[in-house]
């Protein structure tokens, strides 16, 4: 059996969950009206400008430019490990051109991965958005 302190915070979170509630300086809860997002200067709805995360944060589009920049932060790491794991016969010359061939999968599956998740992040956003209303 939950304690009241839980079973008040449960109660608490169904309220919010389907009323926009303000606390006041006493601890009382007063309903108030939910705030509508003012439109953007261009005319576009404040919700349609790009996908959230749960954490309510912008995705980004994904982009070239992203992803070279995750794959100069890998690059140095990747070049470690083949120079860790490679055999001892092997020249520098060959250490760093398998470097090399693993990074050029890196850069398009990097991208592919960032395109798959903005448009289930898209795709999802939209869902919610038509259940709303």
């Amino acid at each position: 059996m939950p304690s009241r302190k839980v079973r008040r915070r449960r109660d608490k979170q169904k309220r919010h969950d389907y009323e926009y509630v303000m606390e006041t300086e006493e601890g009382e809860e007063v309903v108030v009206e939910r705030p509508t997002p003012e439109p953007a200067k261009d005319g576009k709805s404040a919700g349609t400008t790009s996908p959230r995360a749960r954490r309510g944060r912008d995705i980004p589009q994904p982009t070239l430019k992203r992803v070279l920049r995750r794959t100069a932060i890998f690059a140095p790491l990747i070049l470690v490990v083949v120079f860790l794991t490679s055999a001892k016969e092997a020249s520098t010359a060959a250490k760093v051109y398998t470097a090399v061939l693993l990074l050029a999968f890196f850069i398009p599956f990097s991208y592919l991965v960032d395109v798959i998740m903005y448009r289930t992040l898209s795709r999802r956003q939209q869902r919610v958005r038509e259940k709303r209303g």
